[in-house]
């Protein structure tokens, strides 16, 4: 009996025991759950891919007081040239202008790049009075015409920091060569000739990255392929943008974006097409000899001095009479020209004030007309060729800077041609 009695106490300890630390146990987990329902959940990013691009609230964390730190203004040229009527773009500007002037910020409409075509559908509707007239491309330009902020694709953050060793890795002159996904014959022409990167005459240092937006829906798969590009030669730069001909200006802008980031000592920049030949040797010569004050201020090219809109709608550069109302300020032909790498930030600033339009080389000139540099016109850039019976012609070539619609063929001959010691003009 007693036996009995002390083997029941002692399963009545164990149960007091048992339920005494089950109580305790799931009293501290009821803990941790409230207190972790009471955390705020965690904000979804949708700008995760592309860490430069900032909160939407802030686009690209822009104030006008960059603008003023950096000494940028707005020149009452640029107020001069553009009309102050009931254009749409025109009307952008000028509003953009007085939120500036009043010390607000001129991207108050941007809206994160998931929803911000859609989100502009409202704008359009009330602005825009005849938007369906409009071309099916230039509807699709405005509807993505406040969107500055695509997700970024491929990047190439050291492309500016690598390759110097022993050796000065400032780079002197970097390529900027506007492509599309397909055109991998005329990247590899310009990556075996004129675009090849390493130090050349003098210690300059030249360094080349690719432009690219994304493939339409209708064109294959070429992301694998791209991929595989990228990682062999390190020089290719894509975003998810649609790559067409009104989508250059915010490839400009990217590209403006990228460099004021990852390659801001860059002392010069060439921006052009992948179908063009340069020759590079003579082009670095022509920059070094550049003066100081000169060199701070380069805007150069094929110069178009007094260009104004087509109104044909059959035209790839129409643009509609109630878009924009006006002439264009001078601009160098987007074909090639080569810009300071002191103007990079300047530039990038004053982007985020200039409304985008549609056609890119020409929005280049609105933006350095707002910075009050003018384009300087250089008679060995032809961006609109040469006479049809001087394109063999390997003299030519040698005396241009830049020759414009050059199939990859073409490209390697006359690389090869001009390089060759026998070759005597």
């Amino acid at each position: 009996m007693r036996r009995i009695q002390t083997f029941s106490a002692m399963i009545l300890l164990v149960s007091l025991f048992l339920i005494f630390f089950y109580s305790t146990l799931h009293l501290q987990t009821a803990n941790t759950l409230r207190v972790a329902s009471e955390k705020p959940p965690k904000q979804l990013d949708l700008h995760a891919q592309d860490s430069d691009v900032k909160h939407p609230s802030t686009p690209e964390g822009f104030t006008t007081t960059d603008l003023n730190v950096h000494g940028i203004s707005i020149s009452d040229e640029l107020r001069r040239v553009i009309p102050k009527n009931g254009a749409y773009w025109n009307r952008l500007l000028f509003s953009a202008l007085r939120s500036l002037d009043e010390g607000e910020n001129p991207l108050r409409n941007e809206y994160p790049w998931p929803v911000c075509r859609q989100e502009n559908q409202d704008l359009l509707r009330i602005n825009v009075h005849d938007f369906n007239s409009y071309p099916v491309l230039f509807q699709a330009f405005l509807q993505g015409m406040n969107c500055r902020s695509p997700p970024i694709l491929i990047s190439q953050p050291d492309r500016c920091s690598s390759g110097g060793k022993g050796g000065n890795n400032q780079t002197f002159l970097l390529f900027a060569i506007k492509s599309i996904p397909p055109n991998f014959e005329q990247r590899q022409a310009v990556r075996e000739t004129w675009g090849r990167e390493g130090v050349y005459q003098h210690g300059l240092r030249v360094r080349i990255v690719f432009l690219l937006g994304a493939s339409s829906q209708d064109d294959p798969d070429l992301s694998r392929l791209l991929s595989h590009e990228a990682a062999l030669y390190k020089d290719l730069l894509q975003w998810d943008f649609q790559d067409t001909l009104l989508n250059l200006t915010l490839k400009m802008n990217m590209l403006l974006k990228w460099t004021v980031k990852h390659c801001p000592q860059a002392s010069f920049v060439f921006s052009g097409d992948d179908d063009v030949f340069v020759n590079t040797a003579a082009l670095l010569t022509y920059l070094q000899t550049l003066d100081a004050s000169k060199a701070s201020q380069l805007y150069v090219g094929h110069v178009i001095s007094s260009a104004s809109p087509l109104r044909d709608p059959k035209s790839k550069y129409y643009i509609p009479p109630s878009f924009y109302d006006g002439p264009y300020p001078p601009y160098a032909g987007g074909g090639g020209f080569v810009i300071s790498g002191s103007l990079l930030q300047p530039l990038y600033f004053i982007s985020r004030v200039i409304p985008f339009f549609p056609i890119d080389d020409v929005y280049m000139g609105l933006c350095t007309k707002a910075l009050e540099v003018s384009p300087e016109a250089h008679q060995r850039f032809q961006t609109f060729d040469v006479k049809e019976q001087d394109r063999e012609n390997l003299c030519v070539h040698k005396e241009h800077l830049l020759l414009h619609q050059r199939s990859p063929q073409h490209i390697k001959r006359m690389w090869r041609g001009i390089s060759s010691p026998l070759l005597t003009c």
